[in-house]
């Protein structure tokens, strides 16, 4: 537990996610580690800001929204939590973000906002699960 240092979350605006948050701040809590939410919006990335769309405007202000929660639920318990919101296909983007950034352990909400419910795990989670070199946590 000691060698835990930086945590990933992926969020996407469920309950799911904010449980994973909140497992997450625990395990910080006891590791001493810092909190890094990423928020993937499941859109390709629009090449100028006069090109967002107001769907896109829509999912970008939802997103901010939810980060602001998740920073101020991280700091009320203490903890230093960064922020990123990207684009792009949810797993993936996961992986690559994990890999670069040299996370310790991801944890992540069982099911996210998906509409196609999969029996046990989200598409996302089991993606995730299965992809990752590091540890990952899935919170139901």
């Amino acid at each position: 537990m000691q060698d835990i240092k930086k945590i990933l979350v992926p969020m996407d605006g469920s309950k799911n996610s904010m449980r994973g948050l909140d497992e997450a701040i625990y395990l910080a809590r006891q590791c001493h580690a810092t909190i890094t939410g990423l928020y993937v919006i499941p859109l390709a990335k629009p090449m100028t800001d006069s090109q967002i769309s107001r769907l896109e405007k829509y999912l970008l202000n939802n997103a901010s929204k939810f980060m602001s929660k998740a920073k101020i639920r991280a700091a009320q318990n203490g903890i230093l939590f960064d922020d990123d919101i990207t684009y792009g296909d949810e797993g993936p983007k996961i992986i690559n973000y994990a890999n670069n950034k040299l996370y310790d352990i991801i944890v992540i909400g069982s099911r996210g906002m998906g509409s196609i419910k999969e029996t046990f795990l989200g598409s996302t989670s089991n993606y995730v699960l299965h992809k990752s070199k590091i540890p990952v946590l899935i919170v139901k």
